[in-house]
């Protein structure tokens, strides 16, 4: 690849290699040569700048969880060498809460989520990205309650007037990345399910569907068939029911060996003025940061994995409510 080590073969070869050697290879101090120095780096739970910012993150996360695994699943990529690549690269991460960090005293006990990370790259180095963790479900493996731990979160920042505040479109900053994906059928297939979705046509799901598809979304949950993705979905739009949806970027690809894929990042933006996942309407300002990949096989869509933070959406409606005791 032009402007690459030669030691990588392809764009999936140089994010899964990065990605074992920063983490599991503890090449930490690799990041700064892979990650520009003030790059943006966009989680739920805030914005980071600048790949020192980074480093240090990775190093108490690793502290708080040292047998930590991050399995590379699949990485859905679009770009070229001339303007650069975006890879949104799916990990099922694992580990053991031995160390003291973010989720408190040491539990001893184990976690097992997934991530997706979009990363901008070019040139050998990472220079924008947007990064989405089942916070939520390593809260519930270790024994803890998402909105309990958002409201642990804000007591330990100081209170809500100093708490660090969840990443809003109107925090964010231009990283140098402007393309919008490419044109794919299946991309744009997966952008239209969940447009409809949003839309609050959910009968799109029985239509669009494998009646034996597998669907994995926040807090370690997942189902067969069309039950789950329904119901899932549905609460989530139920609880934000007047919010803007957008959608941020979509590649689709149909590689050999692999089914034709899909990864779509999108948002929901506005008030929890319903009932849903987040218990009674608040009012509460919130934006959604969501990542959905999917896959598609002869009977429709047959494997969905959707991401969001529930912990930082907690947060939001804590902060705005004054319930963070």
């Amino acid at each position: 690849m032009k402007g690459f080590d030669p030691q990588f073969a392809d764009l999936p070869d140089y994010i899964l290699t990065i990605t074992r050697e920063i983490w599991e290879d503890r090449g930490l101090a690799t990041l700064h040569r892979y990650y520009a120095p003030d790059l943006p780096m966009r989680f739920p739970s805030g914005l980071v700048r600048g790949n020192r910012a980074v480093i240090d993150g990775t190093l108490a996360t690793l502290a708080e969880f040292p047998d930590r695994r991050l399995l590379g699943e699949d990485v859905i990529w679009s770009g070229d060498e001339e303007a650069g690549f975006l890879s949104s690269h799916r990990i099922l991460t694992t580990g053991t809460h031995t160390g003291h960090g973010a989720f408190g005293p040491p539990t001893g006990r184990r976690f097992e989520i997934r991530a997706i990370a979009d990363c901008a790259a070019k040139d050998n180095v990472i220079y924008d990205e947007w990064l989405v963790r089942d916070v939520g479900g390593i809260a519930r493996q270790l024994g803890l309650d998402p909105s309990d731990h958002a409201r642990t979160l804000i007591a330990r920042e100081g209170g809500p007037e100093t708490a660090i505040r969840p990443f809003t479109a109107a925090a964010d900053v231009a990283g140098g990345y402007t393309s919008r994906g490419n044109d794919s059928e299946w991309g744009a297939r997966l952008a239209d399910i969940l447009t409809r979705i949003m839309d609050k046509d959910i009968a799109v799901i029985r239509a669009e569907y494998d009646r034996a598809a597998r669907t994995e979304h926040p807090g370690g949950q997942g189902g067969w068939s069309w039950d789950f993705p329904e119901t899932s979905w549905m609460r989530l739009r139920a609880s934000f029911p007047s919010a803007a949806f957008e959608i941020h970027h979509v590649i689709g690809r149909a590689d050999p060996a692999m089914p034709p894929r899909a990864a779509v990042r999108w948002s929901l933006t506005g008030r929890q003025d319903g009932f849903g996942l987040f218990g009674a309407p608040t009012g509460a300002p919130v934006h959604v940061m969501g990542i959905t990949h999917a896959e598609w096989g002869p009977w429709g869509l047959r494997r969905e994995f959707t991401l969001f933070d529930e912990v930082s959406i907690w947060k939001q409606i804590h902060l705005h409510t004054g319930a963070h005791q």
